[in-house]
């Protein structure tokens, strides 16, 4: 068996209604660097690189619980997306300012990053952290078993 991983990429694809409006977000805000763009009569593509993928998967507890820690109730269905970015409070209020709606402002998790949560473009909801430094760390937070975002 070879110890190169089955899965080359993860590609998370979104329909939306203003592609315009979206691509502008996602590329020119958010800053995803286009890769690669296609059309088809009548349609259009784009490839946006978002860093390095994964896959998060969660019971219903915890994703519940990461919505009480970032939003303080459960607000997210069954697929949110997570950028992990330099700076959380600013982004934050960049992609609000370029049309995203805030549902959290960036709070600090008990697994030590700053996590704000956003509805963008996509009908995605977003969780924007930035994972705060061993000098940002004070004592660990009780019920902070895991550091998921």
């Amino acid at each position: 068996m070879s110890d190169e991983p089955a899965v080359r990429e993860l590609r998370l694809v979104v329909t939306a209604e203003d592609y315009d409006a979206a691509l502008h977000f996602y590329r020119d805000v958010l800053g995803l660097p286009e890769r690669a763009a296609f059309s088809s009569p009548g349609g259009r593509v784009s490839i946006l690189e978002a860093g390095r993928a994964t896959l998060e998967l969660t019971d219903p507890n915890h994703a519940e619980f990461i919505d009480d820690v970032e939003v303080g109730r459960r607000v997210a269905g069954h697929i949110r997306v997570a950028f992990e970015v330099d700076d959380s409070r600013a982004m934050t209020r960049t992609l609000a300012d370029a049309g995203a709606e805030v549902v959290a402002e960036p709070t600090r998790t008990p697994w030590n990053s700053l996590n704000s949560r956003l509805e963008a473009p996509g009908a995605l909801q977003l969780t924007l952290f930035t994972e705060l430094g061993e000098e940002d760390q004070d004592s660990p937070s009780p019920g902070a078993t895991s550091p998921v975002s």
